[in-house]
């Protein structure tokens, strides 16, 4: 289940909040020659290692070539381990397995956020902007600071793609324009922990001040093609929690023109999917007022068989582009950028504009 590799540093290449990138010299095994690659190391896990450091690999995304990163991960620095942490938290993330992490959750007794959790009854009306993957959080977060730009936005991160939060150079670059990072369920590493995504809205709001939530996965979607088997489906369930807690959900649609890949082309089998079929409570689903014009009449085709608890939502998209591209981000979905895939980043912006009218309207 693990290419179990020996390496050494070569060249300690940078690095970001949580992680250290670096230059490694993978010692050859198993018929393999030796090779040279990139690697990653997240410091609250194994350290920060050093050139000339000999370090235990995890070489699984380099012999399958994954898309997400293409690193060598960091298991330990087996001659220089860290110092025992000091946290006082009893919840185990990435549970049983390794590298389970105990982390300090607001909802567990110790936590001095405890009371203010338990004591929340309800959100409030809340904005919560759901997306299916992570690209889509920047353009959000560009559409709600064109249209508010004082608004207090927190940032919910699900455990379907990555599970530490310090994986997202993203999170690291916006990090002046989020209040909180709340990582919940088995992923860890925001400035929050949370058990699940209804604790992790609530901290979001109590404890953050949040005046709109973004919910959406960390990177590394896992799709299969097939019509249930994908990680966006918690998009369908984040839309329930908001609704069952007292927020107003906000759909953010998938929608490619870009994408070659049919069941992806106008708006994605993923959010036809999670919205149309996951999500049991009703969301508003801003529609961008500038479509492809060559998929518009499929993308309205695919909107009216969306359920009709849903409240489709015409929205002015005017000065978004500018807005993204002023983002100290490079937009990317699926290595796309906003010149090869404009509508799925206006999408995205669309939503966080919608929501920042609604966090307006609650003042």
């Amino acid at each position: 289940m693990i290419r179990w590799r020996y390496g050494t540093v070569r060249a300690v290449r940078g690095g970001w909040r949580g992680c250290t990138e670096l230059d490694l010299d993978v010692e050859a095994r198993g018929g393999e020659d030796a090779f040279t690659c990139k690697g990653l190391a997240y410091d609250e896990l194994v350290g920060a290692p050093r050139a000339g450091d000999r370090v235990l690999l995890n070489c699984n995304a380099i012999a399958k070539g994954l898309g997400t990163g293409g690193y060598a991960l960091v298991i330990a620095v087996p001659d220089r381990l860290p110092e025992d942490a000091a946290e006082t938290g009893h919840i185990v993330k990435a549970r049983y397995t390794p590298m389970q992490a105990m982390r300090l959750a607001v909802d567990e007794d110790d936590s001095p956020h405890r009371a203010a959790v338990e004591g929340c009854e309800d959100l409030g009306g809340m904005p919560v902007v759901v997306a299916d993957l992570h690209s889509a959080l920047a353009p959000i977060l560009a559409g709600i600071a064109a249209t508010v730009p004082d608004a207090r936005v927190a940032y919910v991160m699900t455990d379907g793609g990555s599970l530490p939060a310090w994986f997202s150079r993203q999170l690291d670059q916006l990090s002046d324009r989020l209040c909180t990072v709340v990582t919940a369920g088995q992923c860890f590493g925001g400035d929050l922990e949370a058990t699940n995504v209804h604790n992790a809205l609530i901290a979001a709001r109590v404890v953050g001040g949040a005046d709109v939530a973004v919910v959406a996965q960390g990177p590394g979607n896992l799709g299969t093609g097939t019509v249930w088997g994908f990680s966006g489906t918690a998009a369908g369930e984040a839309v329930n929690a908001a609704a069952v807690l007292g927020g107003r959900p906000v759909a953010s649609l998938r929608i490619s023109e870009g994408d070659a890949r049919d069941r992806h082309r106008g708006i994605s089998h993923h959010s036809m999917t999670a919205y149309g079929k996951v999500a049991l409570a009703g969301a508003d689903v801003p529609v961008p007022d500038e479509l492809p014009a060559e998929l518009e009449p499929r993308i309205k085709a695919q909107l009216g068989v969306l359920p009709d608890r849903h409240r489709l939502v015409e929205t002015d998209c005017s000065g978004l582009v500018e807005a993204m591209e002023a983002l100290p981000v490079r937009l990317s979905t699926m290595g796309r950028g906003l010149d090869r895939d404009r509508a799925y980043f206006v999408a995205a912006a669309a939503a966080g504009r919608h929501a920042g009218l609604l966090a307006l309207s609650r003042d």
